[in-house]
C-alpha cells in the first residue's frame, strides 16, 4: 500500500475535487462550508440540506460528495454517490458492519471509486486511538471513557467505538487474555457497554464538546491517553485529509487513520 499523501497535498488543477456537501446547514456542516471554501486544491461546488434532492448534486458537476447528515439517510446518500461514480466521504454515525458490508459489495461493482467512513475527523483522537491500541498489548487492564456534550444522539460514540474495536484486536494479535474483572452482579449496568472486550463508559454533560480517555493499568502503574476535541474545528484538517486523498483509495476504507502511516 502507497503512503498516504501528506495533508498539505494538493490535487494537480485538472483533478481538483469538486465538493458537494450534505447536511450542509447542520452543526457540523456550518464549519465544514468554509473549511472547504477556503482549502487550497479544493472547489465547493453545492451545498445541500435535508430537503434537496440529490440529484442537484450532478447538476452541480461534483466529483465528490462529504455526508455530514444524519444516520437514516446517510446509507441512501452514499448508495447514490457510489452508483453515479461519486467519491465520498462520510463523517455521519450509524455505520455498523452490517451496512459496511452492503457498501461495500456495492463499491465491488464501481471498482474506481473511493470511499472513507470516518468515526472521527480530528487527526489528535485518531492517533490517540492508535497510540491507546499499541499500548494496550503490554497492559493487563484497558477500559475507556467517552465524554460528550448531551445534544450527543448516540452511545457509545462511534469514536470509542473504533477505538475499542482498535484496542481488541491489537490485544488478540498479541494474544492479551480479557481484563480481569470479578464482577457477578450489575443489573443497573454500571460496568458500562463491552465493545470487543472492552469496557466502554459514555457520560453526557454540559459543557463538554468531544473527549475521550482510553484507561490503561498494570501491576504499580497506570497509562492514561486522553484526548480533547474544544469544538468542530478540530475535525476540519481531517476533512480537508479525506477529500484530498479518497480518489487515490478505491474501495471502502473505515476510519481516517487509514489514511495515515501510522506504521
Amino acid at each position: 500500500m502507497t503512503d498516504a499523501p501528506a495533508p498539505s497535498a494538493v490535487p494537480a488543477d485538472d483533478a481538483v475535487p469538486r465538493v458537494a456537501i450534505l447536511g450542509a446547514g447542520g452543526k457540523m456542516g456550518r464549519h465544514a462550508v468554509p473549511a472547504v471554501r477556503e482549502a487550497a486544491g479544493l472547489e465547493l461546488v453545492a451545498e445541500l440540506g435535508s430537503a434537496d434532492p440529490l440529484e442537484a448534486i450532478l447538476d452541480a458537476g461534483a466529483t465528490h460528495v462529504l455526508d455530514l447528515t444524519v444516520p437514516d439517510v446517510s446509507p441512501r446518500n452514499a448508495a447514490f454517490a457510489v452508483e453515479h461514480g461519486l467519491h465520498t466521504v462520510i463523517g455521519t454515525s450509524g455505520w455498523g458492519p452490517e451496512r459496511r458490508e452492503t457498501l461495500a459489495a456495492q463499491l465491488a461493482e464501481h471498482p474506481g471509486v473511493g470511499v472513507l467512513i470516518a468515526p472521527n475527523f480530528s487527526v489528535g483522537s485518531v492517533l490517540a486511538s492508535a497510540f491507546a491500541a499499541k499500548a494496550a498489548r503490554f497492559f493487563e487492564s484497558v477500559e475507556l471513557i467517552e465524554m460528550h456534550h448531551p445534544a450527543k444522539l448516540d452511545a457509545p460514540s462511534g469514536t470509542a467505538v473504533r477505538t475499542a474495536e482498535l484496542i481488541g484486536q491489537a490485544r488478540r494479535e498479541a494474544g492479551v487474555p480479557p481484563s480481569p474483572d470479578a464482577t457477578e452482579r450489575d443489573p443497573d449496568g454500571s460496568r458500562g457497554a463491552v465493545v470487543d472486550g472492552v469496557h466502554v463508559h459514555a457520560v453526557r454533560l454540559r459543557g463538554l464538546e468531544a473527549h475521550q480517555e482510553v484507561l490503561l493499568g498494570g501491576p504499580g502503574e497506570q497509562l492514561v491517553v486522553r484526548h480533547d476535541a474544544f469544538d468542530r474545528g478540530a475535525y476540519m484538517p481531517g476533512i480537508v485529509l479525506g477529500l484530498r486523498t479518497v480518489a487515490s483509495r478505491p474501495g471502502l476504507t473505515y476510519g481516517l487513520d487509514g489514511y495515515l502511516d501510522l506504521g
